[in-house]
């Protein structure tokens, strides 16, 4: 069986080529997917300034919901400081630290903020010095600080300060107001930023009896024991001992984080790669088989069985995917590490953050293109090997006269599935709900390809109709080929209608929410202007007062971000989120309008959150209910809701109070201020005034005007643009090759046509009329499958009958497609037609 598969394989090159095709650009994109879910489950971040340290001691920054992947907790979650003196005691242990981190800025001769990596945890304890390795040629200017008034830089820091050994310096501290200190020392410890005296430090923290983490250094050879001894003195605690590169991610929980970002990514980016890529895998199986299903069906005449006759076609298929298979899978490596630079480009990820290579993402791919090759060509092959093998020859040269009843209903069904999926977004005002919009798209492309023969011969037979009996020989060539083989028209319109789909489906889904999401925040935002403090971690502590006290300020109020996590039942089951949430005090409604539907915003004191209409309605959420909710830091509270409002997309599913969310971040300082103001130039002079004479505060406008196009766009836009890129490129060169295919298959069409009286002008008069009624045929269903969920998507986000997004979008997609047609049928046309008709006859 597998050496005559080899041999039919050699006589149909061209339709396995599109097979060819079809599996190395799924097995590339499966691959890339999976490289992203791999490294954000076993990738780390470099251990950086921790790299001396052998083993670290700090607490579980991830919620572990049962059943489910962990969930990354961004704020940091502290440990007692007794551990230090316990932890030193141990055997082999020959230093301990307590790590701490505060925000620190300095300031350089200007005035201005020296920029730092990370200004909310740039200080440090001196002693946090002995947690980094040794630098070769590395040594220390200076002495370590021993005063109060005494503090050492980084190399790099202080080269971007202009400043040395003994010089005079201003630093910001944890909102205090820039106090001097004398620079003891320069060390080498890249992106460290600034040391305190230990004493110093742990007053300016402010965290007593805690520490970030614990770092020891052992002796020689002795850190796996040590790092034992320390599991066991710690067990039931939760606290996590780490050793080599799990390091990294302790020293910095947000920027670990990360990693979560990409196995969720890669899990949004798996369910639509697969659905496509089988989609073009089992259109192009259709293709190559229908092209052979005379060979199959004499096959059929001389005795083999109808098992045999689709072993065959999955072993040919098989063949042909396996020389395809290490490419594509060598490709989704390369795709992979490109996905990740922009991804570290738009600020998405840290540039730090390596991806993890191994063997699984190629293992997984290739499992998975073997079984849809296997399962595809045994379906494609299925009719021809059940018939009697009379009339499997008999309609070898020809298609049904009807298309399969049970294939059309189904068909039916999965558009009419898809229309009232799509109805979703009227309902939930959400992301999960814009995403059903894209989904309901594939699925009644899906439906179009089993419903299509019978769409391609009813448009076949009134095209026929209209030309009538006074239309020119190409075109009424043209016509009844339409009809005749509606089911391999069927698999071109399809493919090409799944493409418009796609793009249209997905971009306007995006740039729809991103319009509504906008308009929520523009909205609701009631200021004018927005104070912030980048360069310094936070706000310092005296600046909302120094804000309110301005001339023409009317009200002013602070705003933050963290995350939460948010267990509810739904379905009998335990739902897990985790979901950014907005910090505000009592006084946000004279800055904010989040469209209040019930309660008060007045009421954000204490343990109180305000939930938005959606989540308040999907998990039983409404005002006077308690809600239990796992803060950034991992803290569990209970928390009262008092206000449901209206604008969840641009001010999140959940709004914490700021006492609800005190100590519980990384910093205490304030993010930011929203101020309201009376309009007047003198506000806005008495503002700007302000910020300039206070280091490191940034005016800028509450809703910053944007330049418009993709310049502004948040980097969410830019990686689903990516996506969509890469899936239309792998769509259209699946559609070409298909239509090569099926084009090159007709030879034997176009030398009896010839051999009938037919001329080549005519000929290829004729395939571009099917070709012109192929791509409008595909277009007008693409167009009716699309218009219907945008147009809910629309109403439901926006309140119109229409998504936001690129006018040129449609137009430019309908060109592309129509080009793409019009080239892959004329030119493998006017190839077939070089050769002489009975060669062409006698070859068959």
């Amino acid at each position: 069986m597998f050496r005559l598969a080899i041999r039919m394989v050699g006589h149909r090159i061209a339709a396995l080529i599109a097979v060819a095709c079809a599996v190395l650009g799924g097995a590339a994109l499966i691959t890339a997917t999976g490289v992203l879910a791999e490294s954000g489950l076993r990738s780390h971040l470099p251990a950086g300034r921790l790299d001396g340290a052998d083993v670290v001691v700090a607490a579980d920054q991830e919620f572990h919901p049962a059943g489910e992947l962990p969930l990354a907790l961004p704020e940091r979650r502290r440990i007692p400081s007794r551990l230090v003196d316990e932890l030193a005691g141990l055997p082999g242990v020959t230093v301990a630290v307590g790590d701490l981190s505060f925000p620190a800025a300095l300031l350089d001769a200007r005035g201005q903020v020296v920029p730092a990596q990370d200004p909310r945890v740039a200080g440090h304890g001196w002693s946090s010095t002995k947690l980094a390795k040794p630098r070769a040629g590395g040594h220390l200017d200076g002495v370590a600080p021993t005063g109060s008034g005494e503090v050492a830089v980084d190399r790099a820091t202080a080269a971007a300060a202009g400043i040395a050994t003994g010089d005079g310096v201003r630093v910001v501290v944890d909102g205090r107001p820039a106090a001097g200190y004398r620079v003891s020392a320069v060390v080498d410890a890249p992106g460290a930023g600034i040391f305190f005296a230990d004493p110093t430090a742990a007053r300016l923290a402010g965290r007593a009896g805690r520490v970030d983490l614990v770092g020891l250094r052992t002796e020689p050879g002795a850190e796996r024991r040590v790092a034992a001894e320390v599991r066991t003195a710690l067990k039931g605690t939760g606290l996590l001992t780490v050793t080599g590169a799990d390091r990294g991610d302790t020293a910095a929980p947000g920027a670990g984080a990360s990693r979560s970002l990409l196995v969720l990514l890669a899990g949004s980016l798996s369910g639509i790669v697969l659905l496509i890529t089988g989609f073009v895998m089992a259109s192009a199986l259709a293709v190559s088989i229908a092209g052979q299903r005379r060979d199959l069906a004499l096959m059929r005449a001389v005795g083999a069985t109808p098992k045999q006759i689709r072993r065959l076609a999955a072993a040919q298929s098989t063949v042909v995917a396996a020389v395809a298979l290490a490419p594509g899978v060598g490709l989704g490596y390369l795709l992979a590490g490109q996905f990740r630079r922009l991804l570290a480009d738009r600020g998405v990820v840290p540039s730090e953050l390596p991806l993890t290579y191994s063997p699984l993402p190629a293992l997984a791919a290739i499992l998975l293109m073997v079984l849809a090759v296997q399962v595809s060509a045994r379906c494609s092959a299925w009719r021809t090997s059940r018939m009697p093998a009379t009339e499997a020859v008999a309609e070898s040269r020809s298609e049904p006269r009807e298309p399969s009843r049970a294939r059309t209903r189904v068909g039916v069904l999965v558009i009419v599935g898809a229309t009232a999926l799509s109805a979703l977004p009227l309902f939930s005002r959400t992301v999960i709900g814009a995403t059903a919009t894209s989904i309901a798209g594939i699925l009644g492309a899906i439906g179009l390809a089993l419903a299509g023969p019978a769409l391609v011969r009813g448009v076949g037979g009134a095209a026929a109709r209209a030309t009538g009996s006074g239309a020119s020989a190409p075109t009424w060539l043209a016509m009844a080929n339409l009809r005749a083989y509606a089911l391999r028209n069927a698999g071109i319109v399809s493919t090409l209608a799944m493409a418009v789909v796609f793009v249209l489906t997905y971009a306007f889904t995006q740039t729809t929410v991103l319009a509504a999401t906008a308009d929520d925040t523009r909205t609701g935002t009631l200021a004018q202007q927005r104070l912030t403090a980048p360069g310094l971690g936070g706000l310092p502590t005296d600046t909302l007062a120094a804000v309110r006290n301005t001339a023409g300020v009317r009200a002013a109020a602070p705003v933050g971000t963290t995350t939460v996590v948010w267990q509810y039942p739904q379905f009998g089951d335990t739902t897990t989120e985790s979901e950014p949430a907005t910090i505000l005090t009592p006084d946000a409604s004279d800055v904010l309008d989040l469209d209040v539907r019930d309660g008060s915003l007045d009421r954000l004191r204490g343990a109180t959150v305000a939930v938005s209409g959606d989540a308040a309605r999907t998990r039983s959420a409404t005002v006077g209910h308690r809600v239990s909710l796992v803060l950034g830091d991992g803290a569990r509270v209970d928390a009262e809701v008092v206000a449901v409002y209206g604008r969840g997309l641009g001010f999140g599913t959940v709004v914490l109070s700021h006492d609800l969310a005190a100590g519980h971040t990384t910093t205490s300082l304030d993010q930011s201020l929203l101020i309201r103001t009376d309009g007047t130039a003198t506000a806005r002079q008495g503002l700007t005034a302000l910020a300039a004479s206070r280091p490191g505060l940034a005016l800028q406008p509450a809703n910053l005007p944007s330049a418009g196009g993709l310049k502004d766009a948040p980097p969410e836009v830019w990686i689903n643009l990516a996506t969509i890129v890469v899936l239309l490129v792998y769509l259209l060169l699946s559609i070409a090759n298909k239509l090569v295919a099926a084009t090159a298959q007709r030879r034997v069409e176009l030398g009896a046509l010839r051999m009938n009286g037919t001329t080549p002008p005519q000929i290829r008069s004729m395939m571009r009329r099917e070709a012109a009624v192929t791509a409008a045929t595909a277009l007008v269903t693409a167009l009716l499958l699309s218009a219907l969920p945008l147009a809910l998507l629309g109403q439901g986000f926006l309140g119109r009958p229409w998504p936001a997004g690129p006018v040129w979008l449609l137009p430019g997609l309908a060109l592309t497609v129509t080009v793409t047609a019009f080239l892959t049928i004329e030119l493998p046309t006017r190839q077939a037609l070089r050769t002489a008709p009975a060669d062409a006859l006698r070859a068959h």
